[in-house]
C-alpha cells in the first residue's frame, strides 16, 4: 500500500510543518532552528526497534506496524541506510470542504433555519421543526475539534480529547479554532439548544465524542488520526456501546496507518463514515479514507431537484463507471449520498455558518446511522450499514454528472433517509 500520497491542495487547506522555536546559545547569539517532521519506523528486529524507541521517543506505537516519532532530515537520511529499518514520512491529511471560509456566519439565526434544508431532506419532511433520536449511540467526530460550549451541542458532549498536542492524548480539551469540526458535529447531532430555538442535527439525542485530530490550519498527521480511530474502537468496546466515526477529512493518497485503523475499528463493531472528497466530477477521485472498503464513502447532494431527485454536486468526488449497477462496495466506490451543498450548521464562535463539501454530507449519514442504531441497539455495525444501503436503494438519485438509475459512480446506492 502507498505510504505517501499527494495531498488534496486546491480544495483543502495545505499542511504546515512544525517549526520549533530558535534556541539561544550561551553567548547570546540565536542558534539556527532545526526542522523536525513526523516519521513511521518499522523493523522486524525487536532489539533494533527498542533501541530506536529509546533514542527518538515514541508518539504512537502500532504494534507490528511500528511506531511514530519526530526527527530531523539528517537523522531521517541516516536511518535510510539502516537495512534493518524501514522509515517513511507520515502522511498528512486535511479537512475536506470546497472552501476554507464560510459563506456566511451569524451570531443569531432565523427561526426558519432551525431545521436546515439538508435536515428536512433527510427526514423527508419540508415542514419539520425539530428532530429526535440517537439516544445511547456515540458519534465520534474526528476533526478540527468542537466548540463544546456551543448551546446547541453542550448537552451532547460525553468526551472531549485532543490528539494533536505533544502528549498524544490530552483529555478534556478539543478546542476548535477553525470551525469545520463544530459545523460537522452540528449536522450530526445538534439539539436545538436549551430553548429549542437553535439548529437541529439528524440525531440530537446521540452522545458526542469530540476528538481533535487536525490542527487549527485544518491539517493533521495520519498517525494522530489512526490513533484516534483506534481509541474510539477501544473505548466503545470497553463500554459495550455502539459508536459511529465521522471523518470529514481526506487525502488523494492512502495511508496504511489509517487504513489499518479503519479495518481495526470495523472489526471491533464501529461504523466508519467518511467524506468521498471534493475532486469531482472526475472518475476515480474518491479520497482516503473514504476509498477504503470498510468506510462508508459519502457523496454530496445540492438543494436542486432534477429528474425527480436531488442532484449530486459537481464538486463531489466520483467512483468508477465500470462498477455501476453491481451494488457492491469496492475500493474507491461512493456508497451513499446526502445533503452537502450550502449546509447551515453550528460554528466555532458560538454562532452558525453555511459551508459546502462532502464534509458536510458525511455527518448527515453519521447522524442517520446513530438514529437507526438507537432504534435497533443490538444490531451490528454491518447490519446498520446494510440498512443505510437499503434506504439509499429505495431512494435512488438520478440527477448530476454520472448519476443514473440504480447503483452509480456518482451517488452510489442513493440517498438514505429517515423515512
Amino acid at each position: 500500500m502507498k505510504r505517501n500520497g499527494k495531498f488534496l491542495t486546491a480544495l483543502m487547506i495545505s499542511a504546515s510543518i512544525l517549526l520549533p522555536a530558535a534556541a539561544v546559545s550561551a553567548n547570546g547569539e540565536e542558534a539556527q532552528a532545526v526542522e523536525k517532521f513526523r516519521v513511521l519506523i518499522e523493523s522486524d528486529q525487536k532489539a533494533q526497534k527498542a533501541e530506536l524507541k529509546e533514542r527518538y521517543g515514541v508518539r504512537w506505537a502500532f504494534g507490528e506496524d511500528g511506531f511514530t516519532t519526530e526527527m530531523t532530515e539528517k537523522q531521517f537520511q541516516a536511518l535510510q541506510h539502516n537495512k534493518n529499518v524501514t522509515v517513511t514520512k507520515v502522511d498528512e491529511l486535511s479537512i475536506d470542504q470546497t472552501s476554507s471560509k464560510p459563506e456566511a456566519s451569524y451570531s443569531t439565526m432565523a427561526a426558519s433555519q432551525s431545521t436546515p434544508w439538508g435536515i428536512k431532506a433527510i427526514y423527508n419532511n419540508s415542514y419539520l421543526t425539530a428532530t429526535s433520536g440517537g439516544s445511547g449511540v456515540n458519534v465520534a467526530v474526528l476533526d478540527t475539534g468542537v466548540n463544546t460550549s456551543h448551546p446547541d451541542l453542550s448537552a451532547n458532549v460525553e468526551q472531549c480529547k485532543d490528539f494533536t498536542q505533544s502528549n498524544p492524548i490530552t483529555y478534556g480539551v478539543c478546542t476548535d479554532r477553525q470551525g469545520h469540526g463544530t459545523h460537522v458535529a452540528g449536522s450530526a447531532l445538534a439539539n436545538g439548544g436549551p430553548y429549542g430555538d437553535g439548529v437541529y442535527g439528524v440525531a440530537p439525542d446521540a452522545d458526542l465524542w469530540a476528538y481533535k485530530v487536525l490542527g487549527d490550519d485544518g491539517s493533521g498527521y495520519a498517525d494522530d488520526i489512526a490513533g484516534a480511530i483506534r481509541h474510539v474502537a477501544d473505548q466503545a468496546y470497553a463500554q459495550g456501546s455502539n459508536a459511529v466515526i465521522n471523518m470529514s477529512l481526506g487525502s488523494s493518497g492512502e495511508s496504511s496507518l489509517i487504513t489499518d485503523a479503519v479495518n481495526y475499528a470495523y472489526s471491533r463493531g464501529v461504523l466508519v463514515i467518511a467524506a468521498a472528497g471534493n475532486s469531482g466530477p472526475y472518475q476515480g477521485s474518491i479520497g482516503y479514507p473514504g476509498a477504503v472498503p470498510n468506510a462508508v464513502a459519502v457523496a454530496a447532494l445540492e438543494n436542486v431537484v432534477q429528474n425527480g431527485t436531488y442532484r449530486v454536486a459537481d464538486f463531489s468526488s466520483r467512483g468508477y463507471s465500470w462498477t455501476d449497477g453491481d451494488y457492491t462496495i469496492e475500493e474507491g466506490d461512493v456508497e451513499i449520498s446526502a445533503p452537502g451543498a450550502s449546509i447551515y450548521s453550528t460554528w466555532y464562535d458560538g454562532g452558525y455558518a453555511t459551508i459546502s463539501g462532502t464534509s458536510m454530507a458525511t455527518p448527515h449519514v453519521a447522524g442517520l446511522a446513530a438514529k437507526i442504531w438507537a432504534q435497533y441497539p443490538y444490531a451490528t455495525n454491518e447490519e446498520v450499514r446494510g440498512e443505510l444501503q437499503y434506504r439509499a436503494y429505495i431512494n435512488d438519485i438520478k440527477s448530476g454528472y454520472g448519476a443514473g438509475t440504480g447503483d452509480d459512480y456518482a451517488s452510489g446506492f442513493g440517498f438514505a433517509t429517515v423515512q
